[in-house]
């Protein structure tokens, strides 16, 4: 993600790099952040996250879980609004994320891209007016992808749960085998895939008598995420402590 960050940089009226980090282990340490012969970005990979911030309006965050409470107390001490676009996050975590929007702006997305926010409306919208619907979501993600289901799943879990006035942690059901009894009709269940090098399908489906209806979004290359996440960040830059997402970005959250 950080290349893919770096190409939709070179198109970017708005936005430059001016710093990056990495874990104390990465072999980039030390070298341009742009990889290959096509030229560098002039920013050198550090492993202070301090160091990087300095100069900067806006962090993006695309590491992993267990660096985020670091980058993000960098980011609290200096004043710097910040992305974080990370998913599998433990609750101590997302705790921290809630006690830093009371300092700074800050936008967690477990998913970047632009269809995806307009994606996790349409679904709330569909949850929300199709009340005795039944709820799969489905996710595909290449093989490597750690987290299970996705941070993007979940997400889209928690607004049809909640356009439904439950939790989805008294729905949710993300495993079935054997010789079960049929499902409840207000079950939300998960499917997960994982093969190969697909980069992100997510569906919603909705099931009534007679009729289906599904939300599908497609990622087909990690660019839709990096200039979404670009869009987030020039968005971000300025705006008062407080926790935002991708919808306020698109300026088409709940009107509640």
């Amino acid at each position: 993600m950080g290349q893919a960050i770096l190409q939709a940089l070179d198109s970017s009226q708005e936005l430059i790099l001016s710093g990056a980090s990495a874990s104390v282990g990465s072999a980039r340490l030390g070298h341009d952040a742009r990889l290959g012969s096509g030229g560098g970005s002039g920013v050198t990979i550090v492993s202070d996250p301090a160091t990087a911030l300095r100069g900067a309006a806006v962090a993006l965050d695309f590491s992993q879980a267990a660096a985020v409470s670091a980058n993000l107390a960098a980011c609290v001490a200096a004043n710097v609004p910040v992305v974080i676009a990370v998913t599998g996050l433990e609750p101590a975590v997302c705790a921290a994320i809630d006690a830093a929007g009371r300092r700074i702006a800050v936008l967690p997305a477990a998913n970047t891209s632009l269809g995806v926010a307009v994606m996790n409306r349409i679904a709330s919208l569909a949850a929300a007016s199709l009340p005795g619907y039944e709820i799969e979501i489905t996710e595909a993600h290449h093989r490597h992808k750690r987290d299970a289901p996705s941070g993007t799943a979940l997400m889209l879990g928690e607004s049809v749960a909640q356009a439904r006035g439950r939790q989805l942690k008294d729905l949710a059901v993300y495993a079935r085998h054997g010789t079960g009894g049929p499902r409840a009709n207000d079950q939300i269940g998960f499917s997960v895939l994982r093969a190969g090098d697909i980069v992100g399908v997510h569906t919603v489906l909705y099931a009534g008598a007679d009729e289906t209806l599904e939300i599908t979004h497609r990622a087909t290359d990690r660019m839709c995420f990096a200039r979404g996440a670009l869009a987030a960040a020039s968005w971000l830059a300025g705006r008062p402590a407080g926790l935002y997402s991708m919808q306020d970005v698109l300026g088409i959250h709940d009107p509640a």
